[in-house]
């Protein structure tokens, strides 16, 4: 598996890799995550921690390329939760 979808040529293949492992997202989130070239790890870690799944939650926060894509995933539910 590749570490990087940067390495992967052409977007295609990039967002085959997105859509496997975040699932069913909008495609506004699909292209946000793509332009960010994220690694394999970086969307892994992302999606555990959007699903409650990362019991390290609490030890240590989300940095760089995997916060952004957090945010991504979960911004839909921070305006729901603002109604």
């Amino acid at each position: 598996m590749v570490e990087h979808g940067a390495s992967q040529t052409g977007s295609g293949a990039q967002t085959e890799v997105i859509r496997r492992l975040c699932g069913d997202i909008p495609d506004w989130k699909l292209v946000a995550i793509a332009a960010l070239s994220p690694g394999v790890s970086d969307l892994e870690l992302a999606v555990a921690w959007a699903d409650n799944e990362d019991e390290s939650r609490q030890q240590r926060p989300l940095s760089g390329v995997t916060a952004q894509i957090y945010d991504i995933l979960t911004s839909d539910e921070e305006i729901d939760e603002e109604r």
